[in-house]
């Protein structure tokens, strides 16, 4: 809460012209704050009499965090398989328990009899600790055949109660975005959704965690150091998977809940998985992704072309889907796919934070664009300045003679 001291303030104006959110305003002899404070401190800071002041409610402390050990994975297992940000999370979960000098675990949660391999969630669980776990948490049960908020938050809250990780990590999918919150919301925990990075913090040992912010425009770094356990959602292919260790050993442990908790009052009719997108962005070892340097839509037949000769798929930016140029399925960034491919060739793309988020995992950036001073080449493995419609051709005929040769 902002707090103003009417007799200190001398009504100066400089709060208000601090205040990018138009919360604060000084009528009569004092300033007023208006509902719409997102208490930044920016008015705080200006104010030369000290007549403001933050006052900030302190959050609800667990008890004795240290007792509050581990790195957990929720490892989302859907259609028969393990959905392949649980490898990623694995990886990135690995390097954050080695850090801490702690045991890495999974969370399976489903039925066997969906698994495509045949084998029931046993075979899973192991290509979970072939992939970085020391322990999994293995609930089989039918009724977890359809995924339900209710039912899988009531087991993965019942699970962190008992074992108490003091990190949970999950994929920022459908499924994660849909229930990971009700687990922390039960937990009185903090949780940063879309995470890009994650680190230990050397000090304390607090889980630094990295998403964008204010619509992409800068990069937030965000703690939780009161409350466990810390709780992140995780963009998929932003995190690299451990390479599978196939003599790799890890103990599982085969948890059954309580009948109560498996009782949902969710009622699902009916599933239905929609057609695989014709776009497979996720796929592709080689990704080609155009702009607004493009121009137009007539553009993108040229990286199609480029695309064709590599054996790879074609991209865009935001600015380039919102143009018109080039359906929607396309776009990688924020506010579309994310993607890791060995080569990105960014074409005409300036390089916005918002757009790198879903491309900076890529093993090779290569950049074309005719301003030497674009954000791209500061990401970029390599850059060329130039004309990307002199470019792109000459690249195009060295690919097709190299193919025929």
């Amino acid at each position: 809460m902002l707090k103003i001291d009417t007799e200190a303030c001398i009504a100066c104006g400089l709060c208000e012209e601090a205040c990018t959110f138009g919360a604060i305003r000084v009528e009569g002899d004092h300033a007023v704050v208006g509902d719409n404070c997102t208490l930044c401190g920016a008015c705080v800071e200006v104010c030369e009499v000290g007549a403001l002041r933050l006052e900030r409610e302190e959050g609800v402390q667990t008890a004795d965090l240290d007792s509050w050990t581990g790195v957990w994975v929720y490892a989302e297992f859907r259609h028969g398989r393990i959905a392949p940000v649980a490898l990623e999370l694995l990886g990135a979960g690995r390097g954050l328990a080695d850090k801490r000098g702690v045991a890495l675990s999974a969370v399976l949660l489903g039925s066997g009899a969906e698994a495509a391999d045949g084998q029931g969630l046993g075979g899973v669980a192991a290509e979970l600790i072939a992939h970085g776990a020391d322990r999994v948490y293995l609930v089989d049960e039918p009724a977890l055949a359809r995924f339900t908020d209710d039912v899988y938050g009531n087991i993965l809250t019942d699970l962190i109660r008992e074992h108490k990780p003091e990190i949970v990590l999950a994929g920022a999918t459908a499924v994660g975005r849909s229930f990971i919150p009700r687990v922390a919301t039960m937990m009185a925990a903090g949780l940063t959704a879309d995470c890009t990075e994650l680190d230990i913090r050397e000090e304390d040992g607090a889980l630094l965690q990295t998403r964008p912010a204010f619509g992409g425009n800068i990069m937030a770094t965000i703690v939780c150091p009161r409350t466990r356990p810390q709780m992140a959602t995780v963009r998929p292919m932003v995190m690299k998977p451990l390479t599978r260790d196939a003599q790799r050993q890890g103990e599982i442990i085969e948890v059954r809940p309580e009948a109560a908790r498996l009782q949902s009052r969710v009622k699902v009719l009916d599933s239905v998985v929609a057609a695989l997108d014709k776009v497979n962005l996720a796929e592709a070892d080689i990704v080609v992704a155009g702009g607004r340097g493009l121009e137009n839509a007539e553009g993108f037949a040229l990286l199609h072309k480029l695309a064709a000769s590599l054996g790879g798929a074609v991209a865009a930016s935001r600015a380039a889907v919102d143009s018109g140029w080039i359906p929607y399925p396309h776009q990688v960034g924020q506010t579309g796919k994310t993607v890791a491919p060995k080569i990105y060739i960014a074409c005409g793309i300036s390089g916005a934070i918002q757009h790198l988020v879903g491309m900076q995992s890529a093993e090779t950036i290569v950049a074309i664009n005719r301003d030497p001073e674009a954000p791209i080449f500061n990401v970029a493995t390599y850059g060329i300045v130039g004309d990307l419609f002199q470019v792109i051709p000459k690249l195009i005929e060295q690919i097709e003679q190299r193919n025929r040769g």
